[in-house]
């Protein structure tokens, strides 16, 4: 576990990635990786797994990738854009999620991030987002 996925956990306390439970096992320039325990709270009324408990797991892990990524001098960074492709379900066990950076360009990132079930190895969802880097006024 990085000394940064812990620094996320707390941040994120009080939040949503708190209230359905992420966990970060890494977080570096780059990549993240995350993950979840399938609880209630991650179900849809029907008792499948809810389509965005799957977009927040990636998501954020985008999201978390990308702020430890920065280019020198960024603020912050906004979601512009993001799709997901869904594959297939889990009902129980661990959800994982790594993202990679694919772009990292001084106004925009783009991360690629495939979500799956830790017990089957099975491919959940594939997901892609645009990140839009900010810097304080005047920069």
């Amino acid at each position: 576990m990085s000394d940064l996925a812990a620094v996320f956990r707390a941040k994120q306390a009080g939040s949503l990635p708190d209230h359905l439970q992420l966990d970060w096992v890494e977080l570096r320039h780059g990549f993240a990786h995350g993950r979840f325990e399938i609880g209630k709270q991650h179900l849809a009324p029907n008792g499948y797994l809810h389509a965005a408990a799957v977009v927040a797991l990636a998501d954020t892990a985008c999201g978390y990738g990308c702020i430890v990524s920065l280019p020198e001098g960024a603020a912050n960074f906004t979601t512009i854009e993001l799709k997901a492709n869904y594959l297939g379900t889990a009902l129980e066990g661990g959800i994982a999620c790594q993202a990679r950076l694919v772009h990292g360009g001084r106004t925009t990132q783009v991360w690629d991030a495939e979500v799956k079930s830790e017990a089957t190895g099975k491919t959940i969802a594939l997901f892609r987002c645009t990140q839009l880097v900010l810097y304080p006024r005047g920069a």
